[in-house]
């Protein structure tokens, strides 16, 4: 049993080294962007048509952009650790998910690739964002699986729904902000193409749907009080809510003021943080503590844990 719990902490420990280094590749991607570094190396897999690394006199930009490409490095190591601990694990639907997560390393690599190729297409840019959206997503998903299986049959109902919808807005938002940045000024060079959208208009479509996400969650929020739900979920969508509450607000201050870097450096870690906290909140609200049995990461029942309440009819 003592085995079973060291494997459970590294678990724990790899699910969180990944949320964070993929959050982490978010900001800094930022960074190359709002810099204007994003043809710092102009081909790709090279950073030069001479070499894989910059040298000799190279600019700021390209130490920048250079940077920002060894962090995938790092997102390997973090992602083959995550693996082996899986495997170890015996489970399969952590084995699963690592999976899920290693390949998208290599995925958003050559999305990036296509990206620079295309000299910072706004379209391909905005995909590379959304794919480490995804697997911040399938990291939080990995954690909350380390912590608790699935449970056979997860929860529905009205109170599902909600969640889901809220799910769906919440990436709406995510994307339709890509597609704003596509038609504003931090373009990641001063010669890359805009997607020639009116960054009014999407500005605008974009707070709607920071409203209706918000009301969203203030209804489920809602809901789970009223249906009194376990603390956790409660939490998990309070947690929810404050994100995006902070979010919009830096996103308003940014925008009437004219778009300073660093408070839009702040706005792209508040987007990968609303991936990460609503994919929690639904997960809490597909399967509540209660539902759930204690289990060791190989799925065995620990001594002494609760087992699920009974239904009754």
């Amino acid at each position: 049993m003592a085995r079973l719990r060291r494997l459970d902490e590294w678990l724990v420990g790899w699910a969180w080294a990944s949320i964070v280094a993929n959050i982490g590749i978010v900001v800094t991607g930022g960074v190359v962007r709002l810099t204007g570094s994003g043809l710092g190396c102009p081909t790709w897999p090279r950073c030069t048509e001479e070499s894989f690394t910059p040298h000799g006199a190279y600019s700021l930009h390209s130490a920048i952009e250079f940077g920002n490409r060894m962090l995938t490095y790092v997102l390997v190591a973090v992602a083959v650790g995550t693996f082996v601990a899986a495997w170890q694990s015996g489970r399969r639907d952590l084995r699963t998910l690592s999976v899920v997560i290693a390949l998208g390393i290599p995925a958003q690599a050559v999305i990036g690739g296509i990206t620079v190729l295309t000299d910072l297409n706004p379209w391909i840019v905005s995909l590379h964002l959304m794919a480490s959206m995804a697997i911040i997503g399938v990291a939080v998903l990995f954690l909350q699986r380390v912590r608790r299986p699935a449970p056979a049959v997860p929860a529905r109902g009205p109170l599902v729904v909600l969640a889901w919808v809220t799910f769906a807005a919440a990436w709406a938002v995510l994307y339709v902000g890509t597609v704003v940045t596509g038609a504003g000024p931090h373009a990641g060079d001063a010669d890359a193409p805009r997607n020639g959208l009116d960054p009014l208009q999407w500005s605008q479509v974009h707070a709607d749907l920071v409203f209706l996400l918000i009301g969203l969650t203030v209804g489920l929020l809602l809901a789970t009080v009223a249906t009194r739900q376990p603390t956790p979920t409660v939490r998990a969508v309070v947690v929810l809510l404050v994100v995006e509450l902070a979010q919009g607000l830096i996103g308003f201050v940014q925008y009437f003021t004219d778009l300073p870097i660093v408070l839009v450096g702040f706005h792209m870690l508040g987007a990968a943080i609303i991936s990460a906290t609503v994919t929690w909140a639904l997960v809490q609200v597909r399967e509540p503590v209660e539902a759930r049995a204690s289990t060791s990461p190989a799925g065995r029942r620990l001594p002494g844990a609760p087992t699920a309440p009974r239904r009754t009819r």
